[in-house]
């Protein structure tokens, strides 16, 4: 869990700045063509499984119910798809109906992984665009082991507060000790707790579980926006069932192909880049920085703050003490939205001042945590059990310090806590056969690929990458800061995912905007 989660900007921070609640939403950049039908002709029938022991689950059919402004129904898929027969479990699907002329379903992904789809379509007008709310019924699933879809479980709320809140890069004997002690009774918690559940939340079952999704839509190819880490979800959906693609659009993409350490290196890498570009925005301003008068500066102030703070706590209004963790996380946060760099610099300014209020909304916001230690979700502990499924990889902990240069060198700032990171799944012993494939989709339909120049959760270059090693992939590149591209103010991008999705004009491969 120590590794970043990628899919905060999915969740809009909301903060009281001076009083007044700050809600970051977009508008839309207009519907530039008439929509289009979505499903080619031709393929197999929409409920024709892959294998005749899985025919059950592909003859479904989603039995909708109110759900608030909403639709709400449940799908069953197996356990373990290698044993179809067996135990079952149902994920939760909310369907968003079309406003106006309907041209088929999109389902969506926030990312993570652990990520709720459900309160990502749910979200409406906040993460999409008019074009797509008109045309497409969005159908948000919550993926098996997050939110409410057999949610799994790794440690009580108390337990998870001081793993989260605890030092992420201890430097002495003692704060290693802690923070091996907590790390493993993390690993150990969610085999204990969540049973055989834990060894089966993979991205290939996920994935899996989309197309007994698409099925049971009706749709013979499923039209899909995943984010974040659901560009993940995305690929290895293509991969598996590359026939069964429709309109694809993965924004804000993640390199399947990379190992642990080189995917930790490069999003270190990443945030500092981020932070570099809000200490640059800092100094030009025109009433001065308060960290200082140049970047450098102004990195050292903050990395001189966070160690402060590992050494002393700073108290909030609540009661509540600013810990080392809890400060990390906070300066993430606002790392993934531009317009979070205000609360950044609020939020740093208190800290400095001795009040950690701020800092830690934004890492309650981070974590979806209440002010008294509950969670509002099992975000952070699906995240953990699903990166560390798979991929189990990790370090001894007396190896870490030889990765510091390493990681110090790709972020003054953040490395040694990616370094720490690399000891995640130390421990864990759940395991699955889905090994993850290699990435190629092979005949499939064109798949728009979207990265953000200065990305700091999910780095350009995996979006070159991950273009490069889709067949049919579209690279879309938006010049800016913060995590994902559509709906993020920029309007190029916005006429390309929209285009594409509601009228199916493919953006020209390498499109910058």
């Amino acid at each position: 869990m120590r590794r970043l989660v990628a899919a905060i900007t999915l969740v809009v921070v909301v903060v009281l700045v001076a009083g007044v609640a700050l809600v970051v939403t977009r508008g839309s950049s207009g519907d530039a063509t008439g929509p289009t039908p979505v499903t080619p002709s031709g393929g197999p029938p929409a409920t024709q499984p892959p294998s005749a022991a899985l025919a059950r689950f592909y003859g479904q059919h989603l039995d909708w119910s109110e759900c608030g402004d909403n639709e709400c129904a449940r799908l069953t898929v197996p356990l373990d798809y290698r044993r179809p027969s067996g135990r079952t479990i149902q994920l939760y699907v909310l369907k968003v109906p079309a406003s106006g002329s309907r041209i088929g379903s999109l389902v969506v992904n926030p990312g993570g992984p652990g990520a709720a789809g459900s309160s990502y379509a749910a979200g409406r007008s906040t993460y999409f665009g008019d074009p797509l709310l008109e045309h497409f019924d969005l159908i948000g699933f919550d993926p098996r082991g997050t939110g409410q879809s057999a949610p799994v479980d790794c440690l009580d709320d108390h337990d998870f507060n001081a793993y989260f809140s605890s030092d992420p890069d201890p430097t002495t004997p003692a704060q290693i000790k802690t923070f091996r002690r907590e790390q493993q009774a993390l690993a150990r918690g969610c085999a204990t707790h969540s049973g055989a559940l834990a060894g089966h939340v993979s991205t290939v079952e996920a994935a899996r579980d989309m197309d007994i999704l698409r099925a049971a839509l009706g749709d013979p190819r499923m039209n899909y926006f995943g984010a974040s880490y659901g560009t993940k979800l995305g690929a290895t959906y293509a991969q598996l069932f590359p026939q069964r693609v429709g309109r694809f659009v993965l924004d804000g993409a993640i390199d399947p192909s990379l190992g642990t350490r080189a995917a930790a290196l490069q999003q270190a890498a990443a945030f500092q880049k981020a932070l570099e570009s809000y200490a640059a925005n800092c100094v030009q301003s025109s009433v001065g920085c308060f960290l200082g008068k140049s970047v450098p500066d102004v990195l050292t102030t903050i990395r001189s703050l966070l160690d402060q703070i590992t050494r002393k706590p700073v108290p909030t209004s609540d009661g509540r003490e600013l810990t080392a963790g809890n400060a990390f996380y906070g300066i993430a946060a606002t790392l993934y939205n531009r317009s979070y760099w205000i609360l950044l610099s609020s939020a740093l300014r208190g800290a400095l001042s001795g009040d950690g209020t701020l800092l830690m909304k934004l890492a309650d916001a981070y974590a979806e945590r209440n002010t008294d230690g509950t969670f509002q979700s099992n975000f952070l502990e699906a995240f953990y059990d699903i990166s560390c499924l798979d991929d189990p990889y990790s370090i001894p902990y007396s190896k870490v310090p030889s990765q510091f240069p390493a990681f110090e060198k790709a972020s003054s700032v953040f490395g040694r806590v990616y370094a720490w990171g690399l000891t995640s799944c130390d421990g864990f012993t759940p395991r699955t056969d889905e090994r993850p494939p290699v990435i190629h989709a092979n005949g499939a339909q064109p798949i728009v690929v979207i990265g953000t120049t200065r990305d700091p959760a999910t780095p350009y270059r995996q979006a070159v990458a991950l273009a490069h090693r889709l067949d049919s992939g579209v690279l879309v590149s938006r010049e800016g800061d913060g995590h994902t591209g559509y709906h993020q103010g920029n309007a190029c991008v916005d006429r390309a995912v929209e285009g594409y999705l509601v009228s199916g004009v493919v953006p020209k491969n390498g499109l910058s905007c």
